[in-house]
């Protein structure tokens, strides 16, 4: 893995909410890679502070290099972050070709090109090269040709990051067959999930990601059934890089995870706990982040890596990051509206889902727990 020197954000002003839970992760993920990244962005608050007509909080450094943002569907954003990729690989599946034909030809910076074709991390310097020396070398023949075509496309000759940024709503409801059906392919995409718990952006009503007990639209008496697990689905297949993190809780989990995912050439999905406005935070959304790190030590969010190289390597891949609780799990959700609401409106509705989530909680720790074992 490569650890990035440049820690300039490619994400400046952006039009969330004071204290918003999702724009950190977007904005550390720039400045680990913003230079040479595209990002598909789901519809939803993410594309709303992410690229509201006629500005953007994405910016360019001084070579004019910064996140390609675009903007898709609710419902298809995963095959249209993977219809970027694929549309990148083919031209630069080409331009190897290109590269082979230089190599033989005698061109010395095709062959150091081709042997970082897929670090991203570095192959920019040697593609930067290639394209100087193709510029001013004399070719003839299959060779010129190749390099004609090479320079044709040479903005394609960088390896990129292909980044696939959402929220809960989309990843968990309406955009998950499409997810799923991406992650399944084993090709290089990485999956920024922004996880709020509701659908923020269009009323907050109730996701598949909402917890039990939680009052949202279309839940106003409180959720009856858990959240869904997204990150064991995705672990189910055994090739997918998958990471639970809470930049709040583990600032250095949290870079850690996107690194891994990052410099793991296949799919990966990062699902980051994000505090939201309608969560209604005691003490408010200056504290989000803070919130974060409760969430973790009351059990309620849980901290954890899943890196299928490692099960090659022989170790065990499953690497749960957060500790057993050391707070109250009650405690923690009456400290928001979302959930104390419910216990005034309906106390004795409230002490019944609130106990069933208190064991959901237990019965999740004890699920991650055996994971881990099950590897060893």
């Amino acid at each position: 893995m490569c650890i990035r020197d440049s820690k300039k954000p490619y994400l400046e002003f952006s039009g969330a909410c004071a204290g918003c839970g999702e724009t950190p992760y977007a904005k550390l993920a720039t400045q680990l890679y913003g230079d040479k990244m595209y990002i598909a962005n789901a519809t939803g608050c993410s594309s709303i502070w992410g690229g509201s007509a006629p500005s953007t909080p994405y910016t360019v450094d001084e070579n004019g290099h910064g996140p390609a943002w675009s903007n898709s569907l609710f419902e298809d954003n995963a095959e249209f972050g993977y219809g970027m990729y694929l549309a990148q690989k083919q031209i630069r599946e080409r331009l190897a070709a290109d590269a082979v034909t230089l190599s033989e030809a005698g061109v010395k910076e095709a062959d150091a090109w081709l042997a970082t074709y897929d670090d991203a991390a570095v192959n920019d310097k040697d593609a930067a090269a290639l394209i100087d020396a193709l510029k001013s070398a004399s070719l003839s023949g299959d060779a010129k040709a190749a390099a004609e075509d090479f320079l044709k496309d040479a903005d394609y000759a960088a390896k990129k990051y292909q980044f696939i940024f959402g929220g809960d709503g989309w990843a968990y409801d309406i955009g998950f067959g499409g997810l799923d059906h991406v992650i399944a392919q084993n090709e290089d995409v990485n999956i920024v999930v922004f996880d709020t718990e509701v659908y923020s952006n269009t009323g907050g009503q109730s996701s598949k990601s909402t917890p039990t007990g939680a009052i949202a639209q279309f839940a106003a008496a409180g959720k009856e059934v858990k959240k869904k697990d997204l990150a064991g689905i995705a672990m189910s297949y055994g090739y997918v890089y998958v990471a639970h993190v809470a930049m709040g809780a583990d600032y250095n989990q949290c870079i850690k995870a996107i690194h891994e995912a990052e410099s793991y050439h296949g799919p990966s999905i990062i699902i980051g706990y994000a505090p939201c406005i309608n969560h209604g935070i005691k003490g408010g959304m200056s504290i989000a982040q803070t919130e974060e790190k409760k969430a973790v030590q009351a059990g309620y969010w849980h901290l954890y890596r899943f890196d299928p190289r490692l099960k090659a390597e022989g170790k065990n891949p499953f690497i749960l990051d957060s500790k057993a609780p050391t707070a109250d799990y009650k405690d923690f959700i009456m400290g928001e509206v979302r959930y104390n609401a419910l216990a005034r409106q309906n106390p004795e509705r409230a002490e019944k889902l609130f106990g069933k989530a208190v064991q959901n909680a237990k019965d999740r720790y004890d699920y991650l727990l055996r994971y881990a074992k099950l590897y060893n």
